[in-house]
């Protein structure tokens, strides 16, 4: 009895080892085919193309291309700008023994007459121009101003208005900014003028600023 189960385990132990060299013969198959199917598309690549040969050049009739650089930065040339800036417009200076005695506070250089500030507080120029300086802080108040004026006056313009508030939002409701842009205006030789704008261009709020003509005007 135990021969005959012997003899089943080794016949079953036959019909794997069998099983498994026929599986390892046909991936041997497969892997002969792959490979020559491989080699037939090498074959009709190289036979399309023919025969090549690297290019016989000189050194010099190479084109050697670099990558474009972005354009640098003048980084140096805006801090000094804005250092000139800034010192341009100090808030040591004051205005006030300089303004007019009437109740809008107008300014006018010496030299330009009172009919100038009458045309100016009448509308007589266009307002081309506006800086709004709502929500600025002063540092960042007095740097704007001082480009605004400077491209306004790049542009050619002669009339502009600055928006400085009533300083309702400000600590003890004081217009502090209002008092600084006057300042600060004052200090600018490209200001003619300026006064306080009428109600309906802004009224107490704003300023109209009289701009020097330039060439391009």
């Amino acid at each position: 009895m135990a021969t005959i189960k012997d003899f089943s385990a080794l016949k079953g132990l036959r019909k794997q080892l069998q099983a498994e060299e026929q599986a390892r013969a046909e991936a041997q198959a497969e892997r002969l085919r792959n490979e020559a199917k491989l080699r037939e598309e090498t074959d009709i690549f190289r036979n399309s193309i023919g025969q090549v040969a690297p290019l016989r050049t000189k050194a010099a009739d190479k084109a050697h291309h670099l990558p474009e650089l972005p354009p640098p930065i003048p980084r140096q040339h805006i801090a000094d700008e804005q250092a000139a800036l800034l010192e341009s417009l100090s808030d040591e200076f004051t205005v006030d023994t300089l303004m007019d005695s009437d109740e809008n506070l107008s300014f006018a250089r010496p030299g330009i007459g009172s009919d100038v500030l009458s045309k100016l507080r009448r509308g007589n120029w266009v307002i081309q121009a506006q800086l709004d300086l709502h929500g600025y802080r002063r540092d960042q108040a007095r740097e704007a101003l001082g480009e605004f004026l400077r491209q306004s006056r790049k542009r050619g313009l002669r009339c502009v208005r600055v928006i400085h508030g009533k300083g309702l939002g400000s600590v003890n409701k004081e217009p502090v900014l209002k008092h600084k842009v006057r300042n600060w205006l004052a200090q600018k030789d490209e200001v003619m003028a300026f006064c306080q704008a009428r109600a309906a261009d802004g009224g107490a709020g704003a300023l109209v600023v009289l701009l020097k003509s330039s060439e391009r005007a």
